[in-house]
């Protein structure tokens, strides 16, 4: 079963995408096994599951009850049966005539053999200026970023990101190699809101990251490593999401909330990451953290480069930032979505406890 790795005693503790065990039924696993895991009535055991053959369906297909609007595929790459991590970059072209904005998107790489080789990928958006020249592009942010873990993001019925005529996705795919040469590609499905629609607010994903500056990490052998950065938001704002991302020595991730009156607001903290499911903790409607212009997003990593970590390949390697899985980085994607001031006011008006001041001794940490 995939983990789920936020700490349930502290932040937010409401997902769209739940899928943790309570206590009671971890506990209830943990006496089972106990006891010898012993086997049950063969009488009551359920129907084997029948796995799909392929790859073909949508998980948002099954959620939005339609195919998807476009589908937009990434030219394929072959990855010889041993290499170093590489990095394909291709550009595609978003088959859109006029303004459409998007309500949901969901990415996954090509075929199940693709699975093997794809760490994950970046669908980064650019909008062309009317005169075509490229070096001219828009920079909108990204549209999604698949990892194990992330398959999809759907966007409140108030928000949406736009794509406009002439737009192309840039592709940015990690591969690695498993021994066998496999060739994929990579696959986009964009749903769209109606013609004519359009939302009140754009949502951007953001990259927010946990290191002051130049890529400032420093891990020595065998210590444990912390790194925080600082970022303002520029306008009031609602979070969605908070998904943690690091590489072999990522530890835990905290996204905290420094208000413009000083006081602050842990958010979400994932105190046992697991490099190999890069989980999206997606907030419900009414948990989704709203905060005010001025606010200051903390974003704090921790690295374990000791033989007590099980994913270290080395503890006896110094570690700097780099782009290698055997590098490693630190840094929480989140898409904010921008509101105004006076909604704001206005929801803070209805939620006066929502924002809810912690004092730093408090905030969870490892």
């Amino acid at each position: 079963m995939p983990p789920w790795n936020i700490d349930k005693t502290v932040g937010i503790q409401h997902f769209q995408n739940d899928r943790s065990l309570s206590d009671d039924q971890i506990a209830t696993i943990v006496n089972w096994v106990d006891q010898g895991a012993v086997q049950g009535d063969p009488k009551d055991m359920p129907v084997a599951k029948v796995w799909p053959k392929d790859d073909s369906g949508w998980l948002l297909a099954k959620v939005l009850g339609k195919e998807p609007d476009i589908v937009v595929k990434s030219e394929p790459y072959t990855v010889p049966a041993v290499s170093q991590d590489l990095w394909w970059k291709p550009v595609s072209d978003v088959p859109v005539t006029e303004e459409r904005w998007v309500r949901a998107v969901e990415m996954r790489p090509g075929t199940i053999a693709g699975r093997k080789i794809t760490h994950h990928a970046l669908a980064q958006l650019e909008q062309v200026e009317p005169n075509g020249d490229m070096s001219e592009a828009i920079n909108p942010g990204l549209l999604m970023e698949w990892a194990i873990g992330k398959n999809y993001d759907m966007y409140r019925p108030d928000s949406g990101k736009l794509l406009e005529p002439g737009a192309k996705i840039r592709w940015d795919i990690h591969y690695h190699a498993v021994g066998e040469p496999i060739r994929d590609h990579v696959e986009l499905a964009i749903y769209l809101y109606p013609k004519g629609y359009k939302p009140e607010h754009r949502t951007r994903l953001q990259l927010f990251s946990a290191y002051p500056k130049n890529n400032d990490l420093d891990i020595p052998p065998n210590s444990i490593a912390e790194t925080q950065a600082f970022h303002v938001l520029k306008s009031a704002a609602r979070l969605e999401n908070f998904q943690p991302h690091m590489h072999l020595r990522g530890k835990a991730m905290s996204m905290d909330a420094i208000l413009p009156n000083g006081t602050m607001r842990q958010l979400s903290y994932v105190d046992n990451f697991n490099f190999n499911w890069m989980n999206n903790y997606i907030y419900t409607d009414d948990e989704a953290p709203v905060l005010p212009k001025g606010t200051v997003l903390v974003i704090t990593a921790y690295y374990d480069n000791t033989s007590a970590h099980k994913s270290n390949p080395d503890p006896n390697q110094w570690v700097g930032y780099g782009d290698r899985t055997v590098d490693e980085m630190g840094h929480a994607w989140v898409n904010v979505t921008n509101i105004s001031d006076k909604e704001y006011a206005d929801w803070a008006a209805k939620h006066k406890n929502a924002n809810t001041a912690l004092s730093v001794a408090s905030l969870k940490k490892p």
